[in-house]
């Protein structure tokens, strides 16, 4: 939004019909339900003495769209409001010509500030030479007077794009608390708790002690991960749990919202499965907030205008938008790519490094300064010649991060694992320092009974770029059984892969063996929203992967949970009888790991540990394994389709589904039940997976496009099978609920069993 447009005179640009860039800013008062308008000044050029937006103005040549509508306000009506009160709402292109003395080619950021009372008319102090008086009008009745073309007011056509501002306000306030309860328990009735457990038998005294600090520092991980997502989510957090009480509709917001913030009694709201008011992009909605401004915190500014005796000051929601950032709160809300590439193309090398490293957060120096109340037009800091800047994760996050490090620290000085003391303590080290390769080697080579992943690592909520990581933790205990039997995938990735169902000519030389780690987990944090992962990959420093890999960790727990809660009803409700038994967890598992290690690589001779020759399919995946995977990844299918195919995983659950069902793999029966064929399920795998390998190693862009096309549908068999799910309302995706960490704290933990954890599992 903030790409500058080129300085000129205000008068040569409407003279000349030049295309620029302004902002609107709405005051709407929530109480009376009343906009502000301002009487524009006898001198304007245009629309003279007639009444308009609250406020409005040119983005000048290095401004930005909402420093110029915290500028703009503060000029025309005394009115000083910081960002988090302005709501970006749609953007308007406007071309009005008045008889060709006036021509405003304009594109304007529209801007909402909510308050909760209207502002006084003493407290405004106007700019005559702008404003000659301002007042308050119900929105209504302005949209009549815009719809009639009363000439009194500035004309905006309400049946186009400008009847947004209606529409909005509308739809924000007309339904009422029951209505707005019952889509909030709607959303809470889709997730379903289970209860995960742990053994703690390898621990000795002093890791256990560590266990409980490592859980601390877990739980910074979500205060910062919160921040990460949107700047206001720790204001919102406490409004919401100060007004639990006020109303059924108050209690819910809190419980789909802000509970989630209660660390360590509750995590299972949709406010701790999304971070935000955003639902996760891979759930059924697609980033869609489920809450408004007008549910927002109110927050309190006595000297946001001249003190007016009897009157406390402005009171206004703090505002979010209506879709999630694609930025996250790494950027600066009202900049756009155009205007990153424009700074970055200016800098050295080493500040491009920094502008898109991983670890630092973009800010401009214009807001910092209006942040400071400095409102001259020097924005920028001395040697500066940009308003954007960075600044490394170690020094906006201090305050949280040196006390991550403090408790890291400490609980490296208590474990027993040479290993984990390594990690630890250089953990803590990497977050004062923002530097975090050392700590990610000791990561990879972390070879102990208690597993620990801490830091900032996944980019998916910078959607913008993909640049900036998020903070998140894991922390479980080693399944030393299930690690020992999966190192032979991992012994044998290039044999694998030498056997795959295409050419020799596109298998690669050069695999590199990711070292696996099977853990049950204890504790999660941070970036753990919404499709519970069972399984990730790291570390995502390019230097690290292309010297050394990367390394797994397999959450086998929860792996079993989402089996239990999500693959054995579909399984009940789509799978024929006879077949019903063959869908059980250990096929499930071992697809997860094929898939995770794999993806697709077939199998081949290979040598145990004690010199017996054997293959992959005989040593792990003995006849009735097999015939078990076939049936659970037919059961899986619909698991993963039911989230759209628009999502990546139902987009190729549905191709490989129609695939094998063309094939005559899968059998769609009368009854609408399913089954697999095992006379022609193993060629039809095969076959299909040639058909991918291939178009992947040739590049072939319209061969991918052509099977896209013809096998991610939503066919017939698909349709009647979803329309059984929702009848037997499988719950979708969530996350972790804890009740146990509290005691955990309180108390230290169990000798024996790390139990009565209750998991919201997101069931996808």
């Amino acid at each position: 939004m903030a790409e500058p447009y080129v300085e000129e005179v205000e008068g040569d640009v409407h003279r000349d019909g030049d295309y620029h860039k302004a902002v609107h800013v709405w005051i709407f008062a929530e109480s009376t339900q009343e906009l502000l308008l301002q009487k524009r000044a006898d001198c304007k050029d245009s629309s003279p003495g007639l009444w308009d937006i609250s406020s409005a103005g040119h983005i000048s040549a290095g401004d930005s769209s909402l420093i110029t509508a915290q500028r703009e306000l503060q000029e025309e009506l005394g009115v000083i409001l910081p960002k988090d009160a302005f709501e970006f709402i749609f953007v308007f292109l406007e071309d009005v010509t008045n008889n060709g003395k006036f021509i405003n080619n304009q594109y304007s950021n529209v801007y909402l500030v909510t308050t909760l009372e209207p502002i006084p008319r003493e407290a405004f102090t106007l700019q005559d030479t702008e404003v000659s008086d301002v007042k308050y009008i119900s929105f209504g009745e302005y949209r009549s007077h815009l719809a009639e073309a009363d000439p009194k007011y500035v004309p905006y056509d309400v049946n186009k794009q400008y009847g947004l501002l209606f529409d909005i306000i509308t739809k924000r306030y007309k339904e009422n608390n029951e209505a707005r309860s019952l889509v909030l328990q709607k959303q809470l009735r889709r997730y379903a708790p289970v209860s995960l457990t742990a053994e703690l038998t390898g621990l000795g005294d002093a890791d256990k002690e560590a266990l409980i600090l490592l859980v601390r520092a877990a739980m910074i991980m979500d205060e910062i991960f919160y921040l990460q997502v949107w700047h206001s989510n720790p204001v919102l957090r406490e409004w919401l749990k100060e007004h639990a009480n006020v109303s059924q509709l108050d209690n819910l917001k809190w419980i789909v919202h802000g509970n989630s913030f209660c660390f360590v009694l509750w995590r299972e709201c949709l406010f701790i499965i999304n971070n935000s008011f955003f639902i996760n992009r891979s759930c059924l909605d697609e980033n869609e907030a489920f809450l408004t401004t007008a549910d927002s915190a109110v927050k309190l500014l006595p000297e946001a205008t001249k003190p007016i005796t009897g009157w406390k000051g402005v009171q206004y929601r703090a505002a979010f938008p209506m879709l999630k950032p694609s930025g996250a709160n790494f950027y600066p809300p009202d900049m756009d790519k155009m205007e990153f590439k424009l700074w970055t193309t200016g800098l050295s090398l080493d500040q491009q490094k920094d502008a898109t490293s991983f670890f630092t957060v973009i800010k401009r120096h214009s807001q910092v300064n209006w942040d400071n109340h400095i409102f001259d037009s020097t924005h920028l800091s001395e040697g500066s010649t940009h308003d954007l800047y960075s600044i490394p994760y170690s020094q906006e996050y201090h305050s949280f991060l040196a006390r991550v490090s403090d408790l890291l620290h400490k609980a490296g000085d208590l474990v027993s694992s040479p290993s984990l003391k390594r990690l630890l303590h250089s953990k803590a080290d990497a977050f004062l320092s923002n530097d975090y390769y050392d700590s990610d080697i000791a990561w990879m080579e972390l070879d102990s009974k208690l597993d620990v992943t801490i830091g900032p690592y996944e980019t998916y909520e910078d959607s913008l770029f993909g640049y900036k990581a998020t903070f998140e933790a894991f922390i479980g205990v080693r399944d030393e059984k299930a690690t020992a039997q999966l190192k032979l995938f991992g012994d044998n990735l290039q044999v694998l892969e030498q056997n795959l169902p295409m050419d020799d000519t596109y298998k690669s030389k050069d695999i590199i063996a990711a070292p696996i780690r099977v853990v049950q987990l204890l504790f999660n944090a941070g970036d753990v929203k919404g499709p519970q992962t069972i399984a990730f990959n790291l570390p995502n420093d390019e230097r690290i992967v292309k010297d050394r890999g990367t390394a797994m960790v397999i959450l086998k727990n929860v792996s079993e949970a989402k089996f239990k809660q999500i693959l054995n009803p579909i399984a009940d409700a789509c799978i024929v009888k006879e077949q019903q038994e063959l869908v059980d967890f250990e096929s499930f598992f071992t697809h997860t790991i094929c898939h995770e290690c794999c993806h697709g690589i077939g199998p081949h001779t290979i040598t145990l540990p004690d010199g017996r020759k054997s293959t992959v399919r005989l040593h792990l995946l003995p006849t009735s394994l097999e015939k078990s995977m076939y049936v659970s990844f037919l059961a899986g299918c619909f698991r993963s389709v039911r989230f759209g195919l628009e999502e990546a995983h139902g987009k190729g659950q549905a191709l490989q589904f129609n695939w094998l069902l063309e094939k005559e793999a899968f059998v769609f029966h009368p009854n609408e039940t399913f089954s697999v064929n095992f006379d022609k399920v193993e060629e039809a795998v095969e076959s299909l997976s040639r058909t991918i390998l291939t178009i992947q190693a040739k590049g072939d862009k319209e061969g991918a496009s052509l099977l896209l096309q013809k096998y991610c549908t939503m066919t017939k068999p698909l349709k009647v099978a979803l329309q059984k799910l929702e009848s037997i309302h499988v719950s979708p995706p969530a996350t972790f609920k804890y009740t146990f960490i509290d005691k955990i704290l309180a108390l230290g933990l169990p000798t024996i069993l790390f139990q009565n954890l209750i998991y919201i599992i997101f069931l996808g």
